[in-house]
């Protein structure tokens, strides 16, 4: 293992309220945008656009060079590269950490609330994704 992957893996992490903060407002954007296209296009076609949207904007964003998307970007805190130390980790990783978001939704939202026992603080999706929620102060961009 590289001595990056050590540090990340010894380093600072995001905590629940930041995480929860800046998913709220995550969530908040993606539903203003499938409210309108509720309006627009009928319950069916803003369900599809919605989950659609949902993968779109945490694949985008989440696997982008920064990591942020615009609510981690407001609380300063990004998505890491746990496995490898490497900071960004590609839209495919990406991809797969939206599509767990969800899931880890799904039982009581136990996928997220998992962070707070968790020694590395990580949530189902970080864990299939191997990553880890950092404070920006710590892991520049």
């Amino acid at each position: 293992m590289s001595e990056m992957a050590g540090s990340v893996q010894a380093g600072a992490r995001a905590s629940f309220g930041r995480r929860l903060g800046a998913w709220l407002i995550d969530v908040i954007l993606i539903d203003i945008v499938s409210a309108i296209i509720l309006l627009a296009g009928g319950r069916g076609v803003a369900y599809v656009v919605g989950i659609v949207l949902w993968l779109a904007y945490f694949t985008y964003f989440e696997g982008s060079d920064t990591g942020q998307t615009l609510g981690k970007r407001a609380l300063g805190i990004r998505v890491y590269d746990f496995a490898g130390g490497a900071g960004a980790i590609g839209y495919g990783r990406g991809f797969v950490r939206a599509i767990m978001k969800y899931i880890s939704g799904i039982p009581c939202a136990l996928g997220y609330l998992w962070m707070l026992w968790d020694k590395e603080k990580q949530t189902w999706h970080d864990k299939v994704a191997t990553t880890v929620v950092v404070p920006v102060s710590d892991y520049p961009v």
